[in-house]
């Protein structure tokens, strides 16, 4: 990436493309970034620090930009490890940098770093107080919960660059030069999905300011299109679709119950529906969360397994709790070939969610789809499709 990101804002961060799961959890086979900047006017700032993988990266590209001179502060939004681990290297190399960061955060840094002594290294900073680096101006935005306790965002006045922090993030790293929104729908509403309200909260303090420029903790720096971009976080903060069809999720053991889904999938096409599938057995499970939240209807369809539910399915609808799934319309499918049990545990599962419908109709087979399973499928595409 271009260093240059205005005359006196620089990149600093760098790329990873080897990484397999970021947070040990989410598939990113196009890598990801860690941002950081760098602002030089007559006092010099960098915008938080990058995650230990790439510390060497880091602190060369930081060197090559200050051209000799020092920092005066390292402004930390978020204290998380894949943007905080050089925090005791900064403090040791740099002892006459103030470390600007919200009360929390500072409460937080000796946890991570027990051998640095930050005793008057600290400058906290609180809703709408300003630093002034000469000609440029950061204003603090505190931003918690989205999604630490800690985090802050920093508004730039005179250039009208937000410092995002993980906010308008996405997966992929910045040499491939991908389109933004899946990869940010899918870093969105896995890692901040659970916190709406938050984001909402926030973006009403965005609304009031005039920004030309978004630079997150990860993914590319966002210049153009900004209306765009803020209005799909107001829709995924507000859980509410941002595509009018179905998901049909199915997990199936030995194919009997994945049939029956893509039949019900031709069904719901067949009657005008925007359909996509997702086989929780073997497709990414982010992916499956994301697409959840995508679509305004889901169809979920599983086997019965141990008196239950087959677990790829209970880990998805597991992961749609922990976040904060709401306000979508969902149809049953389920199958066993004894004792069915799949669509008891679905519902249940389902209805501890806010404001679900699910609907009346469940549809049952009996260890693989006949002819006479056509009509209840029917059935239940048109209770789930009926306004």
């Amino acid at each position: 990436m271009d260093l240059n990101i205005t005359p006196y804002v620089k990149y600093i961060g760098a790329d990873d493309t080897d990484l397999d799961l970021f947070e040990s959890q989410y598939l990113v086979p196009r890598g990801i970034s860690y941002n950081s900047y760098v602002i030089l006017d007559d006092k010099v700032a960098v915008m938080d620090t990058i995650d230990r993988r790439k510390s060497t990266e880091w602190q060369a590209n930081l060197e090559k930009a200050l051209e000799g001179r020092t920092p005066d502060y390292l402004v930390i939004q978020h204290m998380e490890p894949d943007h905080a681990a050089n925090i005791g290297w900064f403090a040791e190399k740099y002892p006459q940098a103030a470390i600007v960061a919200s009360a929390k955060a500072i409460q937080m840094m000796p946890q991570f770093f027990e051998e640095t002594n930050f005793t008057g290294r600290t400058q906290a900073v609180k809703e709408g107080d300003t630093l002034s680096l000469g000609q440029h101006t950061l204003k603090f935005i505190m931003a918690p919960m989205v999604h630490w306790p800690e985090v802050m965002l920093t508004y730039e006045e005179s250039e009208k660059i937000l410092f995002a922090a993980d906010a308008f993030g996405k997966f992929g790293a910045l040499c491939y030069e991908d389109e933004w929104t899946d990869e940010a729908r899918r870093y969105y509403f896995n890692i901040v999905g659970k916190y709406g309200a938050q984001v909402q909260a926030l973006l009403k303090k965005a609304a009031g300011l005039d920004i030309a420029m978004i630079c997150p903790l990860h993914g590319p720096v966002l210049k153009e299109d900004l209306g765009r971009h803020i209005g799909l976080y107001d829709t995924w903060s507000k859980y509410e679709p941002e595509t009018e069809g179905v998901l049909v999720a199915y997990a199936s053991i030995h194919g009997n119950t994945a049939a029956a889904a893509r039949k019900m999938g031709e069904i719901l096409q067949a009657k005008g529906a925007t359909v996509a599938l997702i086989d929780l057995t073997r497709d990414d499970m982010a992916k499956a969360v994301e697409s959840a939240f995508r679509f305004s209807k889901m169809i979920v369809a599983a086997s019965s397994y141990d008196a239950g539910v087959f677990p790829p399915m209970f880990d998805f609808l597991h992961h749609l709790q922990i976040k904060n799934f709401q306000k979508r319309r969902v149809g049953i499918m389920e199958n066993g070939s004894w004792a069915p049990t799949a669509g008891r545990v679905m519902s249940c599962m389902l209805g501890e969610m806010k404001n679900m419908q699910v609907m009346e109709h469940v549809v049952t087979i009996k260890s693989s789809m006949k002819k006479a399973d056509i009509a209840p499928m029917e059935e239940l595409a048109d209770e789930l499709l009926a306004e």
